[in-house]
């Protein structure tokens, strides 16, 4: 898109009425909320590849507080509040970054840090008063390091898929420069 203000805000407006719509589905059908999320966090990737971090936070925030106010069920929206929609923006900067491990290991860190940190809201919160094993937790972390990591890979291939289809660019983002 050129330097057209007035066409940056009409995407923006796309980009979050489809981010709510997509979190909208989230909330009701069972089994693929991930991939919804994935998908709802995706629009923040394009308003980046647009208009920059900020246009990209601006979408995460109307996203959110529209998804607040019209998703029945808020506690589907935790996962983009607190992983899924601000992290375009968040991969923008760690990919400015020219050491690729370095790269790995920071968005390694954040992963874990918000699946700890889910994790442990998850036990004190919904499981208040009820003893669970401690074993499991290694693996669910394991688990979703994995899975995070896919999230990274498939987000940075429709990335590309993007700039190619619709900005012209040859250039792809590498996962390890």
């Amino acid at each position: 898109m050129k330097n057209n203000r007035t066409g940056k805000i009409a995407l923006g407006g796309i980009c979050t009425a489809l981010a709510v719509i997509f979190m909208f589905g989230a909330s009701f059908v069972p089994g693929i909320e991930l991939t919804l999320y994935l998908i709802s966090s995706l629009f923040t990737a394009a308003m980046v590849i647009e208009a920059g971090a900020a246009g990209g936070l601006s979408v995460f925030a109307a996203s959110s507080l529209l998804g607040l106010i019209l998703v029945p069920n808020k506690l589907a929206l935790v996962p983009y509040i607190f992983c899924f929609g601000y992290y375009a923006v968040l991969k923008l900067y760690i990919e400015k970054i020219k050491s690729g491990v370095l790269q790995i290991i920071l968005k390694v860190i954040y992963f874990a840090a918000v699946l700890v940190i889910g994790l442990l809201v998850f036990k004190s919160v919904l499981t208040a008063g009820v003893h669970m094993p401690d074993w499991p937790v290694g693996g669910l972390i394991a688990a979703g390091l994995v899975m995070m990591i896919l999230y990274d890979y498939i987000m940075t291939f429709l990335i590309n898929w993007y700039r190619r289809r619709f900005k012209g660019s040859p250039e792809n983002l590498k996962l390890i420069q």
